[in-house]
């Protein structure tokens, strides 16, 4: 029998437990995840449910205190050595003194990358989000919506398989948002990547996920894992059919579920 690649990401009884000055704070319980490669996996939630401190417990930005996760085989710690993973956060975070080029170029300085091997990244990422042409440009002139695909094109430069998304369309305005959702879904087609994508919007996850995790207030738990049942490729008015519909519905009681645990 062929034995079966490692999970991209795997998390065992997984919980999180912060020391504060009131004592100490439950931000993860007894998560048990497995993400497979090529998924777009969201994580929606509640605010203070704990999905950006998964999130970051995967990046290893944050120290799990009981279970076990993997990525890509290794501990979190191992996985960042080996810069398995780009990381997207919530605000495009770009220095304002660096052309859109040398932002895009920042981790791949970091690792040495000779310059002709940077230009060529480079260019085959600002085209991967669409923003050839603004190489020299500041991030002052460019809208949210370009900063963001300028932060996501840095998070792809050096060509990891894992991409991690903290809320990266929050704070863009609707059509904006639909506009990049697209974007992203075709990013993901052409490439392949596999994408932990948090957000606060049903609608997104419904429309970007081919599965959603559905978590309860804090302490964070996994209450539902819903497969979607959408194709591949999905046009925006696909968030108009009874399919996409029901799926949401689902997502929406599993949130209103999980407040049941509530103290």
């Amino acid at each position: 029998m062929t034995e079966q690649p490692p999970a991209v990401v795997s998390a065992s009884k997984l919980g999180l437990t912060f020391q504060t000055n009131d004592g100490p704070v439950q931000a993860l319980s007894n998560v048990d995840l497995t993400i497979g490669k090529g998924e777009f996996v969201s994580f929606i939630g509640p605010s203070g449910c704990g999905k950006t401190t998964l999130l970051r417990v995967i990046a290893d930005l944050e120290k799990a205190t009981s279970g076990t996760i993997s990525v890509n085989g290794m501990s979190p710690e191992q996985a960042r050595e080996k810069r398995a993973y780009g990381y997207v956060f919530q605000a495009a975070a770009l220095f304002p003194w660096r052309t859109i080029e040398r932002n895009v170029a920042l981790p791949l300085e970091v690792m040495g990358v000779s310059q002709a091997e940077q230009a060529e990244r480079i260019k085959r990422t600002l085209e991967l989000v669409n923003l050839s042409g603004f190489e020299k440009k500041y991030p002052w002139q460019l809208s949210g919506g370009m900063q963001q695909r300028a932060s996501i094109a840095r998070a792809l430069a050096f060509d990891a398989d894992l991409l991690l998304m903290d809320e990266p369309f929050g704070a863009l305005d609707e059509i904006v948002r639909d506009h990049l959702n697209e974007q992203l879904l075709d990013l993901w087609d052409r490439t392949n990547k596999t994408i932990c994508f948090v957000t606060h919007s049903i609608p997104e996850a419904v429309y970007l996920s081919t599965r959603i995790v559905v978590m309860s207030p804090r302490p964070g738990r996994v209450t539902d894992v819903i497969e979607s049942t959408l194709p591949r490729k999905r046009p925006l008015d696909i968030r108009e059919t009874p399919e996409f519909l029901a799926i949401a519905a689902r997502v929406r009681d599993g949130l209103r579920a999980g407040h049941s645990y509530d103290d």
